[in-house]
């Protein structure tokens, strides 16, 4: 046989299976990169072979011989295994006497397909040949291409059928002999070991959007919780635009009375005012308009008297002005529910000097006074 076009074919073999390997072993770097998780069973296996030779004719034995061995290997991407394996044949020689060769070496194997399906490969082996004859024994190196099939027969089994092409450099079996060229056909049964990999944890779904805070109240004080400070605001609390508890002060100065008025019977507040009586009526419907704006607060009307005159009389007098003053708000939309009173404080609590005519004009008032 041409030597030469022997190494070059397996050259040829064993750079294109080292090519796809390469190619190979930086997708399955992407791909594991990508999905943090192996894509293939990496466990250790076992796989016992059987087959035939067909023996090289240079040899002169037998054309036909049986063949066994053994591999131990792993794959070390989805598409590509490495196997140690030890295989032995023994031939009669056709003038008598046996040949035997015991082989030690590492293949490679690229596949094709997906991991459960019908998967052909192709292989490529070195090895050293320990050659045992009448001639001689010793060592000599050895090469291998080939291709196969191989199916999943379980989770931890695999049935491979590979043929291929395997030269023996022995020049000393036969002085007029230089290498060997023989056809083998083998069966193995692939059988992983130890427990697998266990599958990747499923992917949580992302949890889901957090509502809007724009739409949601937690404390029902009418502030979104986006713009909510006071978030735990108590029911009924009043709050300003912040959320936070705001004291509101319904301010009726300005609404003061004449003296002694109004009279028992009298039922037109404008009558009863001070002047300008134009500017009391507009701060009445000013704190119309802020018990409107704030639907929660409730109000004491409560009225009161300069000193002048007897107490028994300006508790009367502090009374009436709170009525007038009540039946004003309720004339213009405020509902009764919200008012309390109307009550009367006479001439105590005074909030200017009784005195002068300016302090007891002060004091001649009505207050609406916030309940919280």
């Amino acid at each position: 046989m041409k030597r030469k076009g022997l190494y070059f074919l397996i050259a040829l073999a064993l750079g294109g299976v080292g090519a796809v390997h390469a190619q190979d072993t930086a997708a399955a770097s992407d791909s594991a990169a990508s999905t943090m998780a192996p894509s293939y069973d990496g466990r250790w296996y076992i796989a016992p072979t059987v087959g035939g030779y067909y023996n090289d004719t240079d040899r002169n034995t037998h054309s036909r011989q049986f063949y066994y061995g053994l591999g131990v290997g792993r794959f070390i991407s989805p598409n590509t295994s490495i196997d140690l394996f030890i295989d032995r044949t023994s031939r009669s020689r056709d003038g008598g006497g046996k040949w035997s060769n015991n082989n030690y070496g590492v293949a490679a194997r690229y596949y094709f397909g997906e991991w459960t399906a019908w998967r052909p490969y192709l292989m490529a082996a070195v090895m050293g040949s320990n050659h045992h004859n009448a001639m001689d024994k010793g060592w000599a190196p050895a090469a291998q291409i080939g291709a196969g099939l191989s199916k999943a027969i379980t989770d931890s089994s695999d049935f491979r059928v590979e043929a291929g092409y395997r030269y023996d450099w022995d020049d000393k079996s036969q002085p007029s002999q230089n290498g060997y060229g023989d056809w083998i056909l083998g069966f193995s049964i692939v059988s992983r070991f130890g427990e697998p990999a266990a599958a990747p944890a499923p992917v949580a779904p992302p949890p889901p959007a957090a509502p809007d805070c724009s739409t949601l109240d937690g404390d029902h004080d009418g502030v979104n919780n986006c713009d909510d400070k006071c978030p735990n605001t108590p029911a009924g609390t009043i709050v300003g635009p912040d959320g936070c508890p705001q004291k509101v002060v319904i301010d009726l100065r300005g609404v003061n009375f004449k003296f002694d008025r109004p009279k028992k019977g009298e039922t037109d507040i404008s009558k009863s005012l001070a002047e300008p009586t134009s500017a009391s009526l507009a701060t009445l419907d000013q704190a119309v308009d802020t018990l409107n704006r704030y639907p929660n607060v409730k109000v004491m009307v409560a009225g009161y008297t300069d000193s002048k005159g007897t107490d028994a009389y300006n508790q009367k007098l502090s009374e009436r002005r709170a009525q007038i003053v009540y039946n004003y708000l309720t004339s213009h939309g405020i509902d009764a529910s919200r008012l309390e009173g109307p009550v009367g404080h006479g001439e105590s609590d005074p909030i200017g000097d009784n005195s002068t005519d300016a302090g007891r004009a002060q004091n001649r008032r009505t207050e609406l006074q916030v309940q919280q």
